[in-house]
């Protein structure tokens, strides 16, 4: 018995021997772990985030918002370490700079980060890209149904004429909209004094008898199926609308657009940290970057990854912002403790 035991023992330990380690080895070379993503939605394909786990053994979690205030309100609540990554545009980087809620980015572990035009990095938001790497770009675009409007506009000006009462699919994004009311009057979309910002509360409650639908998340939609005649929406869903309703057509009106430039941050007290820098440089990868552009056509700043899409793409002036329309646009910028007025302006008109 005593020899049958030892044998036994012996047989568990050549086993224990031979096929564990291997199971180790194959744990190490598949990575392992977890990340934690708060991220806009539609805005990240899935097929895109199984590939990063193929790739990377590391099981994506993903919540998902429809404005930056949201995003803020969100990770502010929550405790440290509840996201790894988020994706603030331009002015809330610089926000949650300010107020400490995001971790430096150690670029040395971002080696992909070469494939980004130089023209979006060093913004006066992050002027040393300390805090964040360019993810999309694109502006709000303007967009009308010609088989229902027939005025030509040209200017955010005419939005405001009683003809086109419940015409309006808009952002439900209180910073562009009050912007975009902001630029009909001559004034920037950054305005902080509190006598103009009156001014251009006014005007907003002359828009919202025209307002049918307030939608971030999928505003293409009204568009596509005629519930809506005008848009101002984000210009990846414009191209969408346009690749399903010929009869939408994008705008682009003398005043110029409202632009926006999204970045991957690491969320201060991440505790993937490891994971959410591979899951950055792999996103800065030419292919992946490549991919999510074929299903969320925003302006891709990935210089690498254009090279890689075709014609459809780089033709697309909704998708492809020319840089001569992006370069009459104004980025929505921190406006510090105005922010306050601009959040009562928007309770009054959404009430």
């Amino acid at each position: 018995m005593k020899k049958i035991i030892s044998m036994l023992l012996a047989v568990t330990l050549l086993f224990s021997i031979l096929i564990l380690p291997g199971c180790s080895a194959s744990k190490t070379s598949a990575g392992g772990g977890e990340l934690n993503l708060f991220i806009w939605t539609e805005y990240l394909p899935q097929a895109v985030i199984d590939e990063f786990t193929k790739e990377t053994g590391i099981k994506v979690n993903v919540t998902m918002y429809s404005n930056n205030e949201e995003m803020l309100s969100k990770v502010k609540s929550s405790n440290p370490g509840t996201y790894d990554i988020v994706v603030p545009s331009d002015y809330m980087v610089q926000n949650m700079i300010s107020q400490g809620l995001l971790e430096k980015v150690d670029m040395s572990k971002i080696p992909n980060i070469k494939n980004i035009d130089p023209a979006y990095l060093k913004q006066s938001f992050d002027p040393d890209n300390s805090y964040s790497v360019p993810y999309r770009g694109g502006v709000c675009a303007l967009v009308v149904n010609k088989k229902v409007i027939t005025d030509d506009i040209t200017s955010y000006t005419q939005l405001f004429d009683a003809k086109y009462a419940k015409s309006i699919v808009a952002l439900d994004d209180f910073r562009i909209i009050i912007g975009i009311v902001a630029m009909s009057m001559g004034y920037s979309p950054n305005e902080t004094d509190p006598a103009i910002l009156a001014k251009i509360s006014d005007k907003l409650m002359e828009l919202k008898n025209n307002i049918k639908i307030l939608d971030s998340d999928s505003p293409k939609t009204a568009m596509i199926n005629g519930e809506a005649s005008i848009g101002l929406m984000w210009n990846a869903e414009a191209s969408l609308a346009i690749k399903d309703n010929p009869d939408v057509q994008i705008i682009n009106p003398k005043e110029g657009n409202t632009l926006f430039l999204d970045n991957l941050c690491i969320a201060k007290g991440s505790k993937n940290l490891d994971a959410a820098e591979k899951f950055m440089n792999y996103i800065l990868d030419a292919k992946a970057s490549a991919e999510i552009s074929k299903v969320y056509p925003y302006l891709n700043p990935n210089t690498e990854a254009v090279k890689l899409l075709g014609d459809e793409y780089k033709n697309d002036p909704a998708a492809n912002i020319p840089s001569d329309i992006f370069g009459k646009g104004q980025y929505i910028m921190n406006v510090d403790k105005s922010i306050d007025i601009y959040n009562d302006m928007w309770a009054k008109f959404t009430s």
